[in-house]
């Protein structure tokens, strides 16, 4: 068996982050979302996985590298623009030949794995076996619509009006009949060819597509929100370790990680919480639910269930909370200005500020 990870995305719901860094790198507890996918294919038992790429194809090579470091061997497979995810099982077909495999999109996340999936899926074999979970708002994925004994009778990508609150998780589980199903289908009315239609022509065609639904927690992590309830759920799973420095008027209470080459300096960490290696926290305060990337400098400041990347500075900041600050950024008062906000942003950025 065979994994094709997706990651050919051009994460426009986390710009401006994903205009400099690939949104499956973007690091949820200090690891890139990515690698979270490629460790829970590694423990299903599965080792040939191809990589589906995009623009962001160098990036995604330098962090991947062979895959030896997850025990996986990599080929990555260049997709020249993100055209579905039915069009990228059509361009794998070489690399996937005959074999079962799943396809995994590489910015979802799924606690607790897919082996036991991958096993169910082994033992029973049939045609495809998708994963669904109750979703608030279904029209935003695609919807599968099951009938009164379970079984899967209509798939529908980002439906106006749903049939059901059971959306797709990002996580197929598939054999080679989806190669005619992939050749079998027109472009959606966005230019994409969907898995949706792929799977709706397996069932339309009399065959086995069977659904699991999950009640364990699950985030496609495509924008800042589910990002930073990813790095929540990720935090409260990871136990404390003091790899770092801490002096004696600092207070690191709970579940705390501070890594090797960090400075605790007269602050207060409250877990869960994980500090990055070589990042200096002086007289600060850092609440539940954040993650500071490694080579950060934290001072003077207040910060709580964010996502603080790499080289960031954070000086003399009453309190920054629900954030995601990418890399080398620096976040500092106003100086001089009375009752006004200086702001320098990207494009598409999105501001929310306490006045």
């Amino acid at each position: 068996m065979k994994a094709l990870v997706l990651s050919g995305g051009a994460g426009t719901r986390l710009r401006p982050i994903t205009h400099t860094c690939a949104k499956q790198l973007v690091l949820v507890a200090n690891k890139p979302v990515l690698f979270y996918g490629l460790e829970a294919i590694a423990e299903a038992g599965i080792t040939d996985v191809g990589i589906v790429v995009g623009d962001t194809a160098s990036e995604i090579e330098r962090a991947v590298g062979d895959g030896s470091a997850f025990g996986l061997d990599i080929t990555y497979i260049r997709q020249s623009a993100p055209l579905g995810l039915a069009h990228a099982v059509l361009i794998a077909r070489e690399f996937l030949g005959d074999e079962d495999f799943v396809m995994y999109l590489g910015d979802n996340f799924i606690v607790g794995g897919i082996a036991d999936l991958v096993d169910e899926f082994r033992s029973s074999r049939p045609d495809a076996q998708i994963l669904l979970t109750k979703v608030p708002d279904p029209s935003a994925f695609g919807v599968a619509e099951l009938d009164v004994s379970g079984k899967v009778v209509n798939l529908e990508e980002k439906p106006a009006v749903p049939r059901s609150d059971l959306a797709l998780v990002g996580a197929f589980l598939l054999t080679p009949a989806v190669h005619e199903a992939v050749r079998g289908i027109e472009p959606s009315a966005r230019g994409e060819l969907e898995i949706t239609d792929a799977l709706q022509w397996l069932i339309d065609h009399r065959c086995d597509v069977r659904s699991t639904t999950i009640s364990g927690y699950w985030k496609d992590t495509g924008n800042v929100i589910d990002m930073l309830e990813v790095n929540r759920a990720v935090l409260e799973r990871v136990g404390g370790r003091v790899d770092g420095w801490v002096d004696a008027d600092s207070e690191i209470i709970g579940q705390v990680t501070i890594e090797a080459g960090a400075e605790i300096r007269g602050s207060r960490i409250v877990g869960p919480a994980v500090i990055g290696a070589n990042t200096l926290v002086v007289d600060s305060y850092v609440g539940p639910s954040t993650s500071i990337a490694p080579d950060c400098r934290i001072e003077s400041s207040e910060i709580e269930f964010s996502i603080i990347l790499a080289e960031c500075t954070v000086r003399g900041v009453r309190r920054i909370e629900g954030s995601l600050i990418g890399q080398k950024a620096e976040v500092t008062p106003a100086t001089g200005v009375r009752a006004a906000h200086r702001l320098v942003l990207g494009d598409h950025s999105k501001v929310r500020i306490s006045s």
